[in-house]
């Protein structure tokens, strides 16, 4: 899979990620189909063009945690982004048992749990 698919792999997962809700880096990374890619997340984000219309700021650290550092604008731009959302974050958390995406509750379990993945069909 070359970088470009799978950002857009990733691009894809973050755009269907509902108001209200978050997800965590590795978790985008296993519903694109990308295995212990969180990183590549992180860097799909980093790559986006200015005045993108994706939902960046729903995705967060595994423990619930905004990754930005907190004294920063980026870290006060998506807790205010949230926070507009309904999710509420004390501190830097925000609690993933409560507002954790669980694809396929709203959405088409197919595509959840049979694509976009590269791997091959062992069915």
């Amino acid at each position: 899979m070359t970088t470009a698919e799978r950002v857009a792999r990733i691009v894809a997962v973050i755009r269907r990620i509902p108001p209200g809700s978050v997800a965590s880096y590795g978790q985008v990374a296993e519903i694109a189909g990308i295995p212990r890619g969180a990183r590549q997340v992180a860097y799909a984000l980093r790559q986006l063009p200015d005045g993108h219309d994706v939902p960046w700021f729903r995705v967060v650290q595994s423990a619930g945690t905004i990754a930005f550092p907190p004294d920063t604008p980026s870290f006060a731009d998506q807790r205010d982004r949230l926070r507009r959302e309904g999710v509420v974050v004390t501190g830097a958390r925000i609690d993933m048992r409560r507002y954790r995406w669980q694809p396929g509750c709203d959405a088409d379990l197919d595509y959840y749990l049979w694509g976009p993945s590269d791997a091959p069909d062992t069915g």
